[in-house]
């Protein structure tokens, strides 16, 4: 693999990052959505709350696997996509060489290590999720109580990344990367 820190934005590259950007939320709100206020748990305790005792416990599952389900069947599709990009971002990378510095190799600066420690940490944490979102889907065992607890950590990481990367944005603006926007917007 190259350790080069590349500075160009080509039109692949730029596709690539801004599929997995607009393809996170959708991962991230659908499954924030169902860990609080559109989970099974909030959904039938309103359903028992408003109408107790006029449905059976199956007829309540039923309605709320009919509201449950097309939202994640959005999250579902999403992951599908985000994983395909995924893999053709590490495969771009393995081509064309890193786009951050490499935070293993000398003389770079404590910054340019950070930079690209969070992205070595995006991109594990990237795989985990789609790692243990197969499982869940697919997996059956032990393993699958542990798998939903590691799926969810993604709820805490993801915001945590997005700020670190807005962050990151800012100071490249107000320090010597001016334009690093417009570049990944429009390109070079």
């Amino acid at each position: 693999m190259k350790t080069i820190f590349k500075k160009e934005f080509t039109v692949t590259h730029r596709i690539l990052h801004w599929s997995l950007g607009l393809l996170m939320p959708v991962l991230f709100i659908t499954g924030f959505l169902r860990m609080q206020w559109m989970g099974r748990k909030p959904i039938v305790a309103v359903i028992e709350q408003d109408a107790p005792g006029v449905m059976t416990k199956e007829q309540t599952m039923a309605i709320v696997n009919d509201i449950l389900n097309p939202m994640w069947q959005w999250h579902e599709y999403a992951a599908y996509i985000i994983v395909f990009v995924f893999l053709m971002r590490i495969a771009y990378i393995l081509l064309k060489g890193t786009s951050f510095p490499n935070p293993f190799i000398g003389k770079q600066s404590i910054k340019e290590r950070l930079q690209g420690m969070t992205y070595i940490l995006f991109y594990l944490f990237v795989a985990i999720a789609a790692i243990t979102g197969f499982y869940l889907k697919w997996g059956d065992g032990d393993l699958k109580e542990p798998m939903e607890t590691v799926h969810k950590l993604a709820i805490y990481w993801f915001p945590i990344f997005i700020l670190l990367h807005i962050t990151g944005i800012v100071i490249a603006e107000l320090t010597g990367k001016k334009g690093i926007t417009s570049k990944m917007i429009g390109g070079d």
